[in-house]
């Protein structure tokens, strides 16, 4: 697919000096930053969402969607959540669905992701201010090479969903007739963009995911790959594209995903087959088992009655939801490098080393500064979401805690409160759903987008910790 190097930028450019990049450069400053450009981007399209949602072709019953409901699908489609307060399939008419498939694609590549590639298929010339964007919204590791990227994640992406049309298409044409074609497309999308929206409402009952399928080898092996295809990141494919089956030559970055992630599905799998499906058919019993501990990051889907799980089953689900995807990916989450960074810092301290160490590499202070806002960010949003939930709605504080993880995890897996939620819990779930899809340090970077420029340094001084 050819490599992402400065060279790239380089060359499409090359009729630009040095004195014209300058000058490109400062015209920059005073605008909005890369990071701001993605929140608004965010924004407009969920409220473009919410707007067509509301209109009366997009229900069943030819109704106007009230602007609170319509609003939160927008934001549950766009953040590929899966949380929904009208079951997708009875509530929503075939645009209605349209519109959501559209968001979720654009919100699963990333809205900036999408208009830029939109913007190079009509020829126009992608501006720095725009590659710097597109870089923020790929997790990319530089500029140059961006807009190659941008292309090898949409032709990624296609193929991976046309893959997954045609395998699903064999399962549902045969099972639901020619309703299966577009259940077909809308599944695919929806997995591979860890979304967690389905069509299952009438078919199954509402809001019944595919709990149906709960013994199905070929159902939960499609799905699965589909989600962890997605949420491993673009980046991760780029090597595993160029370097095939030469592990020790992938990135070190790609290397902590791949590890990071067989090592979130294989423990967990392991402990829901030991302790909380051990009373099913051994068949339901694995595909159960490897579903749950697949779906949590960050997809939505469950295959299991979520209310009959054990305590300790919710609690290891609740981790796997806040951890969430990999950097690049269309998964949400803290993102698995971000546990990978603390748990090595962890080793480190424990070893009495000064940094923490991955595959014959050393892990920068910045990045350990990093994993850490982040972690401390997401756990308190959603503690605190949690307890405005649980005051507001006068429910357990597990329960809401699960929903507020749910959310800022864009998970979408519920234990069937969201749709009889009020009106704050909503706003609330909406606004964990925007920070968590958007990324903490994104809106951290777009509320302070000018970096301190004061370069005197205060007395050092220790503080005894733990």
């Amino acid at each position: 697919m050819g490599s992402f190097l400065p060279e790239d930028y380089n060359n499409h450019n090359k009729n630009i000096g040095r004195k014209i990049q300058v000058d490109i450069l400062t015209t920059v400053k005073g605008k909005l930053s890369s990071f701001q450009i993605i929140i608004l981007g965010f924004a407009g399209v969920i409220l473009m969402g919410a707007l067509l949602l509301m209109m009366p072709i997009s229900s069943r019953t030819h109704q106007v969607t009230p602007f609170i409901d319509a609003l939160f699908t927008s934001t549950s489609a766009v953040c590929v959540t899966g949380l929904v307060v009208r079951d997708t399939a009875m509530y929503w008419s075939y645009f209605g669905q349209g519109v959501i498939l559209v968001l979720i694609q654009m919100g699963g590549l990333g809205v900036v992701t999408v208009a830029s590639f939109l913007a190079v298929i009509a020829g126009r010339k992608i501006s720095l201010m725009q590659r710097q964007a597109m870089q923020s919204s790929l997790s990319a590791p530089q500029v140059g090479g961006v807009v190659r990227l941008t292309s090898f994640v949409f032709r990624t992406a296609f193929g991976v969903e046309l893959a997954g049309v045609v395998a699903l298409l064999p399962f549902f044409c045969s099972k639901y007739g020619l309703a299966g074609i577009w259940m077909s497309v809308f599944h695919s999308i929806s997995a591979f963009c860890n979304a967690g929206f389905d069509l299952m409402g009438g078919k199954t009952g509402a809001f019944s995911s595919l709990t149906s399928f709960d013994d199905n080898v070929y159902v939960t092996i499609v799905f699965s790959l589909l989600i962890f295809t997605g949420g491993i990141g673009f980046l991760t494919w780029n090597d595993i594209v160029k370097k095939k089956f030469r592990f020790k030559e992938y990135r070190m970055q790609s290397k902590v995903i791949l590890a990071t992630s067989l090592f979130l599905i294989i423990v967990p799998a392991v402990f829901f087959f030991c302790f909380d499906f051990s009373d099913l058919p051994i068949k339901s019993r694995i595909c159960q088992s490897v579903f749950q501990a697949v779906t949590p990051r960050t997809a939505g889907f469950n295959t299991a009655d979520l209310t009959k799980m054990t305590s300790a089953g919710l609690g290891v689900i609740m981790i796997l939801m806040l951890i969430g995807g990999s950097p690049g990916s269309t998964a949400g989450g803290m993102k698995t490098t971000t546990a990978a960074v603390l748990f090595g810092n962890t080793i480190a301290v424990f070893r009495r080393r000064d940094n923490a160490k991955f595959f014959g590499r050393r892990i920068g202070d910045h990045e350990i500064k990093n994993a850490s806002t982040i972690f401390f960010m997401y756990l308190i949003l959603a503690i605190g979401g949690g307890l405005i939930i649980s005051v507001c709605e006068n429910i357990s504080l597990s329960t809401s805690l699960f929903e507020a993880i749910s959310a800022i995890g864009t998970v979408g897996l519920t234990l069937g409160i969201t749709s009889e939620l009020g009106v704050i819990s909503k706003l609330v779930l909406m606004l964990l759903m925007f920070f968590g899809r958007a990324g903490g340090l994104t809106l951290i970077y777009a509320a302070f987008s000018r970096r301190d420029t004061f370069v005197s340094k205060y007395p050092l001084e220790h503080i005894t910790v733990g």
